[in-house]
């Protein structure tokens, strides 16, 4: 079995919450989604588990912070510069918070943050291949 992460998030509202991260190229997994918890799937390895609060409190007494305080930022790697830009827009036209940081074109590097409509926060970059050193 290859490794693979599920990352778990509290969402106010999962309906919502499912149509924003389908908006980003998302898909839905009906077989581990039910009306407390949504399996959202990047890749073969990445999963979003979007979690009703009441389900997330079954996980942890932990508080869920407040939408306007971070606790992590998660990157997601793009096959193409102009990929960021696409998944930036649909976040904002479907609810998110674009460029919370500013825009970061480093030439071989591009990357750009969002938060979703719960303020979770997402980074997008894109690398040049052939700028990567070899091993």
């Amino acid at each position: 079995m290859q490794p693979m992460i599920f990352v778990n998030l509290p969402v106010k509202d999962l309906k919502a919450a499912m149509a924003f991260y389908t908006a980003l190229g998302f898909s839905n997994n009906p077989h581990f989604t039910d009306e407390t918890a949504a399996c959202m799937v990047w890749s073969e390895q990445i999963y979003v588990m979007l979690l009703t609060h009441a389900k997330w409190h079954s996980f942890t007494t932990r508080p869920i912070p407040a939408a306007t305080s971070s606790e992590v930022m998660l990157a997601l790697a793009c096959d193409k510069r102009e990929a960021v830009d696409t998944m930036t827009g649909a976040a904002a036209k479907h609810g998110g918070t674009a460029d919370i940081n500013p825009v970061q074109d480093l030439g071989f590097m591009y990357s750009r943050a969002f938060t979703d409509p719960d303020g979770h926060i997402w980074e997008l970059f894109w690398m040049d291949p052939a700028a990567v050193p070899s091993a």
